[in-house]
């Protein structure tokens, strides 16, 4: 869960409030059973290539190499220029930096004290266990995806979907379902692919439940997850490696057949190719 701060884009902010609040009054009912019902999405926007090769970009934007067809970065930052790109948006959480941009009721809290992300400590986590939480958080989030889109960005990645397993059963799935289905809503209905980050255990739910279409894993095959997320999205899913942890050699992942098709091998700060300690490789063809 690699990320940098970001800047909010102009929204298209009226048709954005009012679609948040349509939405959500439709799946704030339904977030006890985790599933929160979809409208049928407009179908103009398309998958990331499959097996293509990917270069994740949230630590600096730079020129691709020539064979990069899938380049992730973060929401701040421009698209690659004709290239399928992704766009990072941290959907659960706060940026480093933007906490003083969210309102402090939305912020969890527990004994008085707001409650960070263990392993992000600048990272708070917000409140999705309410409908009108759910509702404010997706107001505040909406104008990002549309900023992607508009910005020229294929698809978003939405990061910290399993926020609730750092919350002390004060959230729960079905919390995080109900938004993120309003949240991939968002997104189709801007013309984006919604991509799921990370939260393997809960693939299925979530492709399923809150409609995503693709995943972007981080160390699926370090940790021997990657099946988890192809059984559910079969060639779209894009897995990043970090090279500081390594449990066998970057050629034995490409060699694994549990390994997915689009596979790259970065510097976990992902630096760019001007930073010494850049890393970059992926795998032969």
């Amino acid at each position: 869960m690699l990320r940098r701060p970001s800047s909010a884009r102009t929204p298209r902010a009226a048709l954005a409030a009012l679609a948040v609040g349509i939405l959500l009054g439709l799946t704030g009912c339904t977030a006890a059973t985790g599933a929160p019902a979809a409208s049928a999405p407009p179908t103009d926007w398309s998958l990331p290539p499959a097996g293509a090769v990917v270069d994740y970009q949230l630590g600096g934007a730079y020129a691709p190499a020539a064979e990069v067809a899938v380049v992730g970065r973060d929401r701040a930052a421009d698209p690659a220029p004709g290239i399928y790109s992704v766009c990072y948006v941290n959907g659960f959480q706060t940026q480093p930096g933007e906490l003083d941009a969210w309102d402090a009721d939305l912020l969890l809290h527990r004994d008085g004290d707001v409650v960070f992300d263990p392993d992000w400590p600048d990272e708070a986590l917000l409140d999705t266990a309410t409908p009108e939480n759910r509702e404010r958080i997706a107001a505040q989030v909406v104008p990002w995806i549309d900023g992607c889109a508009d910005a020229g960005f294929d698809a978003v990645e939405f990061d910290n979907l399993d926020t609730y397993t750092r919350s002390d059963e004060a959230l729960s799935l079905e919390d995080n379902l109900a938004l993120a289905a309003v949240l991939v809503d968002a997104a189709h209905r801007a013309g984006l692919a919604a991509g799921q980050k990370n939260s393997a255990e809960d693939a299925a739910a979530l492709h399923e439940q809150a409609g995503f279409d693709f995943a972007v894993a981080e160390e699926c095959a370090a940790y021997e997850e990657c099946r988890a997320y192809t059984a559910v999205y079969g060639d779209a899913v894009i897995d990043v490696e970090y090279s500081d942890e390594l449990p066998r050699t970057f050629a034995e992942m490409c060699a694994d057949e549990d390994s997915p098709a689009s596979m790259v091998l970065r510097d976990r700060d992902l630096l760019t190719p001007a930073d010494e300690g850049h890393v970059f490789e992926t795998c032969p063809d």
